[in-house]
């Protein structure tokens, strides 16, 4: 994955500028989008906005309550349309829809069905299997016959993740999908979700208001502000991080403070 070159943690930000920015030649992008407007009402939630996923990449979007942050993940999963602008999907092969598949911070588990049949849901029967494999990819599979409200939240999550990657997706869409855990519980789904990125190579986009979530999960980092993309940054970073690896805190306290810098 190609995204940006840089040497130093210095000089990591790369402040975007209000006008359309055309893509790099050669690259391969899942998602872009290009002028991108999204108004309710009176209200301008995206405002002229351009973005691009690179295929196989983990891109976290941070930002303040109501900055656009999930009105894009929206727009991008194609559950809303844009006021104006483009959004295309591309998948990797030519004539194919990209297959897209969304974590909601709640785990949206049906409470009557087990946590197989959670997983199975949009699925025919020949495919209970690969259902049970996945299940076990996330660690669940003794629980596979348990109930939902059996597991804890944590556990919820897993059956979630399960039911978006038995779908095998081009493209992984996480909408704060940790918020709701405790501190542990969520460095381990962390780690669970990095891991599952690579074996399955797929392309994530992470929305999350935690940065040092953002810095853990991402290969880029894009904050959006007033609905426009004012930072936007890759990660140099070795995989698997810690929190206490060289340069980790650093780019943390960096990103952070643009956050907070209008606060």
């Amino acid at each position: 994955m190609n995204l940006l070159d840089i040497d130093t943690l210095a000089p990591a930000f790369r402040r975007a500028e209000p006008q359309a920015r055309t893509p790099l030649a050669g690259r391969d992008f899942a998602v872009s989008l290009r002028g991108v407007e999204k108004r309710f009402g009176e209200r301008t939630v995206l405002d002229q906005f351009d973005f691009s996923i690179e295929r196989g990449s983990f891109v976290s979007i941070v930002g303040r309550s109501g900055c656009g942050k999930s009105t894009l993940l929206r727009l991008i999963a194609g559950l809303d349309q844009p006021t104006n602008g483009i959004v295309q999907r591309n998948a990797a092969s030519a004539g194919k829809d990209l297959q897209m598949r969304i974590m909601f911070q709640d785990a949206r588990l049906l409470p009557w069905k087990s946590v197989l049949d959670n997983v199975m849901i949009g699925l025919p029967r020949d495919k209970r299997d690969e259902a049970r494999a996945t299940l076990a990819e996330v660690g669940l599979a003794e629980r596979e016959q348990e109930w939902p409200s059996r597991l804890s939240g944590g556990q919820r999550q897993r059956v979630a993740l399960a039911r978006a990657l038995v779908h095998r997706p081009d493209l992984l869409l996480l909408d704060e999908p940790l918020g709701a855990l405790d501190a542990l519980t969520r460095i381990e789904m962390q780690s669970l979700i990095e891991r599952l990125w690579r074996e399955h190579k797929l392309t994530a986009l992470l929305v999350t208001h935690d940065v040092q979530e953002a810095v853990s999960l991402g290969n880029r980092i894009v904050l959006i502000e007033a609905g426009r993309i004012t930072l936007d940054t890759a990660v140099p970073l070795q995989r698997p991080r810690t929190r206490t690896a060289p340069g980790f805190a650093e780019l943390e306290e960096r990103v952070l403070a643009r956050v907070l810098q209008r606060a």
